[in-house]
């Protein structure tokens, strides 16, 4: 795990509360890229490893969510296979569908940490207790950005964001283990 930045002291405190993950989908869960087949289909790619963190964090007590501007079936199926249940999407104004999120949830906003790349994800990133993005995040988002994380949407900044937030939470160790265990 590296990040490109340092969590600062407060931000470190900060990253201690979080017990609710939630993501943007096209340039954090995804490169970003959008693929249209001949027959009008839409596809995306996302990251294994991502999906891995994700499972890792959920086993870990996180609860997870998505806020995406989008509507797409592939969104759904993917929060399907990863077990998100909070997952709400076509929605331009995020900073609405927060307050669906902290009501849905039962968890106050000082306890969510959002991951978004673009202007839209900055209303609900300033409404958190702690604001993540990737690399390819657009400059202004990366400003009010708690970490900025080394790799790119679609290419492990998911996973490398839980495991800045493990390492905040003094959790990496029990992250671990069941991999470690000798059999």
């Amino acid at each position: 795990m590296i990040a490109s930045q340092p969590l600062s002291p407060s931000a470190q405190a900060r990253a201690r509360q979080i017990t609710l993950l939630c993501l943007d989908v096209d340039g954090v869960l995804t490169d970003g890229t959008l693929i249209y087949t001949a027959d009008g289909q839409e596809a995306k790619g996302f990251n294994t490893q991502d999906g891995a963190a994700l499972k890792l964090a959920q086993r870990l007590g996180f609860t997870l969510a998505i806020i995406t501007g989008r509507e797409s079936p592939m969104v759904t199926r993917r929060a399907q296979e990863l077990g998100i249940e909070l997952c709400y999407q076509g929605s331009e104004a995020k900073g609405e569908v927060l307050g669906r999120l902290v009501a849905d949830s039962g968890t106050p906003r000082e306890a969510i940490a959002h991951m978004g790349d673009d202007l839209a994800d900055l209303k609900v990133m300033r409404q958190v207790g702690l604001a993540l993005a990737p690399r390819n995040a657009h400059p202004v988002v990366a400003a009010y950005a708690d970490l900025i994380t080394e790799a790119a949407g679609g290419q492990g900044a998911v996973r490398e964001a839980i495991e800045a937030l493990l390492v905040a939470q003094d959790r990496w160790a029990e992250a671990l283990a069941p991999y470690l265990e000798t059999p």
